[in-house]
């Protein structure tokens, strides 16, 4: 039984035929250890059915524990893991960790009408801002599936990765993995956080200019 209901698929077809320009690759990361991976094949399930309705998405699933050269040029930290490239296989930056269930799935939705685009959803000053950029920033969304405002900021974050090679931009479900969610202290999402520093966060949803400041903000302190 699909997961996808008949009526999704209707959906995404008539989106993607009107929406998607040029093909996009998804990488899927798994193990096969269920006991490190509750959701690794419900993940690849979601994932195999969205690339069936139209041909320009393209999957390529990769073993977390085998193929090592692949999860270290891709520095795939944690499973399931999902990474989105252009039809030219350049690798914006765009992580989910975890399965994109929930409103997370109109985030990935979203992204891949994105990449197939080529340009970030974002101010052309904002853009700018970004691409002169001289150290690296990863940013860090936990998020739940149930979260009808954690989609913004991780489309946010997403974005800014897509509009800067400096720029990592990765969505992480907090209950999946609730040790990071403790080590960074998530009460509430979406919870972003800045290098990977439990002291550089800030909550909420925060429009374009306003998210884009904080980051920056916080990257330089």
């Amino acid at each position: 039984m699909g997961i996808l209901s008949e009526k999704d698929v209707a959906y995404l077809k008539d989106l993607f035929n009107k929406e998607l320009e040029k093909k996009v690759k998804v990488l899927f990361f798994k193990t096969d250890d269920k006991a490190r991976c509750q959701y690794c094949e419900i993940t690849e399930q979601v994932l195999n059915e969205l690339v069936s309705i139209d041909p320009r998405i393209e999957l390529e699933v990769h073993d977390f524990d085998t193929e090592k050269e692949v999860v270290e040029k891709y520095q795939v930290e944690l499973v399931p893991a999902t990474i989105l490239l252009s039809e030219e296989e350049k690798d914006y930056g765009i992580r989910f960790y975890g399965v994109p269930s929930g409103h997370e799935f109109g985030t990935l939705i979203q992204d891949i009408i994105t990449v197939s685009k080529g340009k970030p959803q974002l101010s052309e000053e904002s853009i700018q801002k970004l691409q002169n950029l001289e150290e690296p920033i990863r940013i860090s969304v936990f998020v739940t599936p149930t979260c009808p405002y954690c989609p913004r900021a991780v489309l946010m974050a997403h974005n800014m990765a897509m509009a800067s090679d400096k720029i990592i931009g990765e969505m992480i479900e907090a209950n999946e993995y609730w040790e990071l969610s403790e080590k960074f202290g998530v009460s509430s999402v979406p919870h972003i956080v800045v290098n990977r520093d439990p002291s550089k966060f800030f909550v909420g949803a925060y429009p374009e200019k306003e998210f884009i400041n904080e980051v920056l903000r916080l990257a330089k302190g």
